[in-house]
């Protein structure tokens, strides 16, 4: 089932240099909630600067759900120690509130106690909140709060020179993105490894399911939890954050071109569902549009092609202009075991898949294709852990035991790992793989039984409490390391000031602005 990958990582062990300068940055969910739980509806905190121009500290979909973003970085060190500094000082800034140390939000009482994130009065600040309204009534706000961590990620350039004798990013973009495309496709009949190691939302808080159907899976305790067994990754599921309305889309990953196309055709094309909302009802946005997206950000995947655009510049045509820039993954759910939601461990295993994942070949995927991927994927989220359980390739009836599979994959990722540790006494990236292989054969290793373990004792609000009370108290005794106080300051003044401008400078209606920006001008 694993393909043949033994001339590839014999072409790369001959070019171990290769793969220094893998460029790398993290963005880190996390709900603010009060002392007894409770989600927090307090505005993002004035003392850390303004949400919609702060480069590191900003929100997602509400006010109360904190995002953390690292800039990019070559050094895994230096990323986590930055990722960890952007926590510290948050918890110092936000008062005796705490940070939900869990993907699947608790103690959410009623939709409306969710505040959907506010960007001051700009027509771009106006833009980002009514584009979350759409989200909330397409979907329901609920589904929006469920955290993750986001993981960028790209091969250095001399990848690419040595292996396709591309000279630079300008004359290689084609090249280049046809690689990336590999990945992903790779990362589609593969991925399922990250939520069977790393999944950690094998159970929820019982408030959180809303359909009484789907709440008769699950088995619920006394504590108020509701599990599956041997769930690893719930978040991941049709529970969790998923969007039904774009199975349809028939997005593949094949080409540049035909992605792109996808994308832009469901941006244009209407959705009866979704007409039904409104646009402007009564003077009040509903909803950007009623198209079957709102914007190209709203495609839900467990990972995309990525490239920073330009200001005014969607990321579809970021992509046609320059061509893929980095990937990033999305499939990881937040680790309650760290303070700062993620671990080093977890890095060093997820650039070893990329790179096996780069290396390998790749069929081209058909959506139908797509789809059965996605079942291998829905088996490890609901019952990664089963014994016993088998994965298939594709559409193939045919079936492996997932622990086989995972073992193949891995003695693969130790060649990769020695590699990478070519120059490292304490072959860091081999140690990774001996410790995760070994969870194969002990799923009660893995971080979604751990998880599970911990909960089934407390239940899912006690265990997250007592996390979020312990992270607190850690990350606020911590001096910072990279960053100071100092830096902090500034940026919140430039975010403030940032912010500002962009209201003063507004010359436009909103109405106006909308229309220019749905029809694709540069506003």
């Amino acid at each position: 089932m694993i393909p043949d990958v033994s001339k590839a990582l014999s072409w790369l062990e001959k070019h171990y240099t290769i793969l220094q300068g893998i460029q790398r940055g993290l963005e880190r969910e996390t709900l603010r909630i009060l002392p007894d739980g409770s989600l927090c509806k307090t505005p993002f905190p004035q003392k850390i600067g303004a949400a919609l121009t702060h480069p590191w500290i900003t929100t997602d979909f509400a006010e109360s759900l904190l995002e953390f973003i690292t800039p990019v970085n070559t050094n895994i060190d230096y990323m986590l120690t930055f990722l960890r500094d952007l926590h510290r000082y948050a918890s110092v800034n936000i008062g005796d509130e705490l940070m939900w140390p869990l993907s699947m939000p608790c103690f959410v009482a009623n939709e409306d106690d969710i505040i959907l994130a506010q960007y001051g009065t700009s027509n771009e600040g106006r833009f980002k909140t009514v584009y979350r309204e759409g989200l909330k009534n397409r979907y329901g706000a609920m589904m929006q709060t469920i955290s993750g961590v986001h993981y960028n990620f790209s091969l250095p350039m001399a990848f690419w020179q040595a292996r396709d004798g591309v000279k630079n990013s300008e004359e290689g973009k084609a090249v280049i993105s046809e690689g990336y495309f590999t990945l992903i496709r790779n990362y589609y009949r593969f991925g399922w490894v990250i939520p069977y190691l790393f999944g950690a939302s094998p159970s929820m808080c019982s408030s959180f399911i809303q359909d009484p159907e789907k709440a008769k899976a699950f088995i619920e305790q006394t504590n108020g939890n509701c599990y599956l067994p041997y769930a690893t990754s719930l978040r991941l599921s049709d529970i969790g954050y998923t969007n039904n309305a774009q199975k349809q889309l028939g997005i593949t990953f094949n080409h540049l071109d035909t992605y792109v196309e996808g994308l832009k055709r469901a941006t244009k094309t209407k959705s009866p569902e979704f007409s039904k909302l409104g646009i402007k009802v009564d003077g009040h946005y509903r909803q950007l549009n009623d198209n079957v997206l709102q914007i190209e950000n709203e495609f839900y995947a467990p990972i995309r092609p990525k490239r920073v655009p330009r200001s005014g510049e969607s990321p579809s045509d970021a992509l046609l202009r320059g061509g893929i820039e980095y990937i990033e993954v999305r499939a990881l759910d937040v680790n309650p075991f760290s303070p700062i939601g993620i671990t080093e461990e977890q890095i060093r295993f997820i650039d070893l898949f990329l790179i096996w994942c780069a290396l390998a070949p790749a069929p081209e995927m058909s959506s139908g294709e797509l789809e059965c991927a996605k079942l291998n994927w829905n088996r490890v989220i609901m019952e990664g852990r089963k014994p016993g359980l088998e994965i298939g390739m594709g559409c193939d009836s045919y079936r492996e035991p997932l622990a086989k599979v995972g073992h193949d994959l891995f003695k693969d990722l130790l060649r990769v790992a020695d590699v990478l540790d070519h120059q490292d006494d304490k072959q860091q990236y081999r140690k990774v793989c001996e410790r995760l292989d070994v969870m194969f054969d002990q799923p009660e290793l893995t971080l979604s039984a751990r998880t599970l373990e911990a909960i089934s004792d407390l239940g899912t609000a006690k265990f997250g409490l007592v996390l979020a009370n312990q992270y607190k108290k850690q990350l606020t005794s911590e001096p910072l390391q990279l960053l100071t106080d100092g830096d902090f300051v500034q940026q919140r003044t430039l975010s403030i000031e940032k912010q500002q401008k962009k209201e003063q400078n507004d010359t436009m209606s909103f109405d106006e602005y909308l229309q220019k920006k749905m029809n694709g001008v540069n506003v």
